[in-house]
């Protein structure tokens, strides 16, 4: 039966001959090397090719981008461990990828312990200022909501405490073996040196060009001669090397305590707008107070048991780690590795339904909102969720809410009425996976939220602001856990995760995307698990992502796959790209699997967001 439930996934993947082209690629590998931790690398980083999928031992990195994966290896390779490795890997991924990620972002980073043997988690979300009122996104002069985009995610109201630069201290003083400045000099060294552009890169700056053009700094820097670089150019940012350097030389006092501290707020305040453009730019309420108080907290990951694997996933304020974990508690009920592959997209399909009502309804940050996590991750409470599916029909959507007092597992005789739940969380943002040879295991996902965040650059300083408070419901409810509220994380659906088998990590993985991070996450698991799939598989499979929405976006490849099944059940798909995004793709993923006696395989997109880079540290034990 396995055997042929493997043969229909892999027909699944075939839909698309680059989808095919890609799974055939053999895997490759980074030749091993050792250097001092003295010395920085002074051999060119340009033309680092992309490999989707690459086996070895010693050490994996896996991200979107080649010069970032590159930079990464070169850590482990000279001694770095993961922690070392994916705080350089992300500073790189702050140059090659500005528009998706960097120091004016936040995000959360997920930490295997193997000293400890346990999974560690750092909530680097950004924060809203404690001057922010309730009414932040209406327009005083109309009493209504400033349309979203572009004029809400292009603004300083949209601008929360950048989180990034705090997680990385803090992720290399807990764990790490190298200091912030030697995790940051490759790339400062590449940012003066430049990198290769490529299509992704000017495409993403041309699809921001009226936002990117509305502020002096950030037309100065991606539009500089009136076009947006060109593919194949060579791109330097030395304002931002300048930057990276002065946090090399002085620490983080600049960014939260001192001048740059006074830019960022100056840029927020009174935004650096060109005299011609004609979007509104509201100013934003942040304060050097605000970055002087933020703190990343250390929390407790959630964990659920799934088919005798541990997955630990990210607490609020990331709803990530509790929907994913509640989706699979439900699933656990059914026996996906014998049904046909349509009939196991349907229970995903619904399992996922009921959790993102239980997110919209009860989730957001903790410290503002008492979010029921116990009960969501409760076994109990999954078998009560799970009498809402029928096998052979989908519930009609937007699905109800769970009641998290009162439950025992018996199916309700009544059930509260369905509402729906705003989701403005953009589907920009990126994500890395490190391993090394003594244990350790990153999973970490960081953003700037919209591809190009605010828009704004830090005048003289080289990076973008994020925009991540439109992630806040638009309008203020009293009773939403995600409400606005003056100091208050974002609710986010960032799902680093980590899998453990037998109290070993086994899987780790994550993707950008916005509120489809966590669809992809748990279908990658749900294609690994249940349905026998390779990892590279899991990775290049088709996707569809079902939020509890009368209509499910998908891929093509999948509805050309499954399409006629799940209608016939009552689903209803769409292609992907009729939502937030024209992109065709959902997500952009990174993962490691580790096997026996060290070895390792990373994975990354072969084609989504024109394919992702890993590399290992040897080929050979």
């Amino acid at each position: 039966m396995r055997t042929s439930r493997l043969l229909v996934s892999t027909l699944a993947l075939t839909t698309t001959a680059a989808v095919t082209a890609a799974l055939l690629t053999p895997p490759d590998a980074v030749a091993a090397g050792t250097r001092s931790t003295a010395d920085r690398p002074s051999a060119p980083l340009m033309g680092a090719p992309k490999k989707a999928t690459s086996e070895g031992y010693g050490g994996a990195v896996s991200s979107v981008d080649p010069e970032a994966t590159k930079i990464g290896l070169r850590v482990l390779k000279r001694g770095g461990n993961a922690v070392d490795a994916a705080v350089a890997t992300a500073a790189a991924l702050g140059l090659t990828e500005p528009f998706s990620a960097g120091i004016g972002g936040g995000g959360y980073f997920v930490f295997y312990n193997a000293e400890k043997g346990k999974v560690q988690t750092l909530d680097g979300r950004e924060t809203a200022p404690k001057a922010m009122p309730n009414d932040a996104f209406v327009d005083p002069a109309t009493g209504k909501p400033y349309n979203f985009t572009p004029e809400l995610v292009t603004s300083g109201v949209s601008v929360g405490v950048p989180g990034t630069p705090a997680t990385w201290q803090r992720a290399l003083d807990k764990w790490g073996t190298w200091s912030l400045g030697d995790t940051l000099h490759p790339s400062i060294d590449l940012a003066r040196r430049g990198f290769k552009v490529d299509t992704t890169f000017r495409q993403q700056a041309l699809d921001n060009e009226v936002r990117f053009k509305a502020f002096t700094s950030t037309k100065k820097l991606y539009f500089k001669g009136g076009d947006a670089p060109s593919v194949g150019s060579m791109f330097k940012n030395k304002d931002l090397a300048d930057t990276y350097e002065l946090l090399a030389d002085k620490g983080l006092r600049p960014l939260y305590r001192g001048g740059l501290a006074g830019e960022i707020v100056r840029a927020v305040r009174t935004p650096p707008t060109t005299k011609s453009t004609k979007l509104p730019v509201p100013p934003g309420y942040l304060k050097k107070r605000d970055l002087r108080d933020y703190s990343v907290l250390e929390q407790k990951p959630t964990k659920v048991s799934y088919r005798g694997y541990d997955v630990y996933g990210m607490a609020p304020s990331s709803s990530g780690g509790s929907t994913v974990g509640e989706a699979l508690n439900i699933l656990e009920r059914y026996d996906l590795a014998t049904l046909p592959v349509a009939s196991a997209m349907h229970l995903y399909f619904e399992a996922s339904a009921l959790a993102y009502a239980d997110r919209g309804a009860y989730v957001g940050d903790s410290a503002y909102v008492d979010v029921p996590l116990k009960a969501l991750l409760d076994e109990k409470f999954a078998a009560e969720r799970a009498c809402g599916i029928n096998p052979a029909k989908a519930a009609t959507k937007p699905v109800a809410a769970g009641a998290v007092t009162g439950y025992d597992g018996v199916c309700p005789t009544t059930t509260s009425a369905p509402a729906e739940h705003e989701d403005t969380e953009n589907v920009s943002t990126t994500n890395l996976t490190v391993a090394d040879r003594w244990g350790n295991v990153v999973e970490y996902t960081l953003t700037i939220e919209q591809t190009g965040g605010s828009g704004i650059v830090v005048p003289g300083r080289g990076f973008l602001l994020n925009n991540e408070l439109t992630d806040f419901s638009t309008t203020y409810v009293a009773t939403d856990p995600n409400r606005i509220q003056p100091g208050k994380r974002p609710r986010s659906s960032m799902s680093p995760t980590i899998v453990l088998r037998n109290d070993r990590p086994w899987l780790a993985l994550g993707s950008p995307g916005g509120s489809t991070i966590i669809t992809t996450v748990l279908q990658m698991l749900v294609n690994r698990i249940d349905l026998g799939m390779t990892v590279e598989e899991a990775m290049a499979a088709p996707r569809a992502t079902p939020r509890n929405t009368a209509t499910t976006l998908a891929e093509q490849a999948f509805i050309d796959a499954y399409g006629t099944a799940l209608t016939a059940l009552g689903h209803t798909l769409s292609p992907a790209g009729d939502g937030l995004t024209s992109d065709p793709f959902i997500g952009a993923a990174t993962a490691i699997e580790l096997g026996k006696k060290g070895f390792m395989t990373a994975v990354a997109e072969p084609t989504r967001r024109g394919g992702g880079a890993t590399g290992v540290v040897s080929k050979t034990k």
